[in-house]
């Protein structure tokens, strides 16, 4: 493990997923200012990730073929200049087009960052250094609502937009003087194509189990980040630096417990894992909509951020066991595709939900998605085993370079 070429890029993506993190508490309320309905909310969070979704494919399999710098530099560097896109902003569909460019750019961005690290994890380390890795990652998340939420409340949205600008400068910068090209470690795996890529998932059980499961936890994901600042305000009448705190203690919580799961993913059977967490986070969804006070909606809260990182270093874990035979790339692509995905559908399909019954229900709706999803991950991975200590990948239903 070079952990000089780790520490940089984590900090980079921490940056870049500050910025992203910045506008999640104030995206739903400066939407709703201009006009938007429920369903113009969904697409202004889903054109994100669509535009996310159809770049990813593409970029995964070139960049085990390329290597990531280049992808990464593109994707830091185009995130930072389409930030401009909300401060010039005056009706929603400006807001679409900017989360569309905005989401093209961060396509190549955290699928390449994944495989890079992934192809600096050590054999039967891949929970720890990933774990590691994700504390960064959703650190990101949860500083940049602690930071947009106070700043747009008490200088304006736009001066929030500004520092998300001049964060994810900072990591363009840092990547490029810091940051070296990727030895992929990947032999046959890393020859795939675009087209290879989608008949894997469909003939790999394996991960076909990992992106059902993933597919369902992010569109729940995408549920909370849109509507769960909306139900605070219209349940409780709380302002927009209160929401934040509050999605701010959310995303720290399961940043901070990132690194202890991923130690416990390299001793326990990571499919169990997976599944104690899909569990948690579906006991979080099913009670939000209930009557809190601010205080007993905070506590809830920081228990689905300590419920949504029990599952998440044992399942990167299980696609970096996969990444080694299939390209690391390949993988990770699949694992962000398969997250864009539901985090595309989720805000949209949460905005009819909410038009048509009410925004409470949306946690109802998010939460039998995630249902559906731990049980085809639990059909669909029967076969893996693992020994304690450290887990051992099955043999995939086809082999590299077939």
């Amino acid at each position: 493990m070079d952990i000089k070429v780790f520490a940089v890029l984590l900090l980079c993506v921490f940056c870049s997923l500050l910025g992203v993190g910045i506008v999640s508490p104030l995206l739903p309320l400066y939407a709703e200012a201009m006009g938007a309905s429920g369903v113009l909310l969904g697409m202004i969070f889903s054109s994100f990730t669509i535009t996310r979704a159809i770049v990813i494919p593409f970029i995964g399999p070139l960049s085990d073929r390329r290597g990531r710098k280049l992808f990464l530099l593109i994707g830091f560097g185009g995130f930072t200049v389409a930030t401009l896109g909300y401060i010039l902003a005056t009706a929603p569909w400006h807001l679409i087009l900017t989360r569309a460019v905005q989401g093209t750019t961060a396509g190549m961005m955290l699928p390449i960052a994944r495989a890079f690290i992934g192809d600096l994890c050590p054999a039967g380390e891949e929970g720890r250094w990933q774990g590691i890795a994700n504390a960064a990652f959703f650190g990101g998340f949860a500083f940049g609502p602690l930071i947009g939420g106070p700043l747009a409340e008490w200088y304006g949205y736009n001066t929030a937009f500004y520092f998300m600008g001049g964060i994810c400068l900072l990591s363009f910068l840092l990547a490029l003087r810091f940051l070296p090209e990727s030895a992929s470690r990947q032999s046959g795996g890393g020859r795939r194509s675009t087209t290879e890529l989608f008949r894997l998932v469909r003939t790999d059980k394996m991960l076909r189990g990992l992106s059902y499961y993933r597919v369902g936890l992010a569109l729940a994901r995408g549920c909370l980040m849109t509507f769960l600042p909306v139900f605070a305000s219209l349940s409780l009448g709380i302002g927009v630096g209160l929401i934040g705190i509050m999605l701010a203690v959310h995303n720290l919580l399961r940043a901070a417990a990132q690194p202890y799961f991923g130690n416990l993913a390299d001793r326990s059977n990571r499919r169990t894992l997976v599944v104690i967490g899909a569990v948690a986070h579906l006991i979080f969804f099913v009670v939000i909509p209930w009557e809190y006070t601010y205080w007993q909606l905070l506590v809830l809260v920081a228990f689905g951020g300590i419920a949504a990182a029990i599952a998440m270093p044992a399942l990167t874990a299980l696609y970096t066991e996969q990444g080694r035979i299939s390209g690391m790339g390949t993988a990770m692509s699949l694992d962000i595709l398969a997250m864009a995905i539901g985090m595309g559908i989720g805000p949209v399909l949460g905005g009819v939900v909410a038009d048509v019954l009410n925004v409470a229900s949306v946690f109802h709706f998010s939460a039998g998605v995630q249902v559906a999803g731990v049980a085809l991950f639990l059909l669909y991975t029967r076969d893996y085993r693992s020994s304690v200590g450290i887990a051992s990948p099955r043999t995939p239903d086809i082999q590299p370079g077939d």
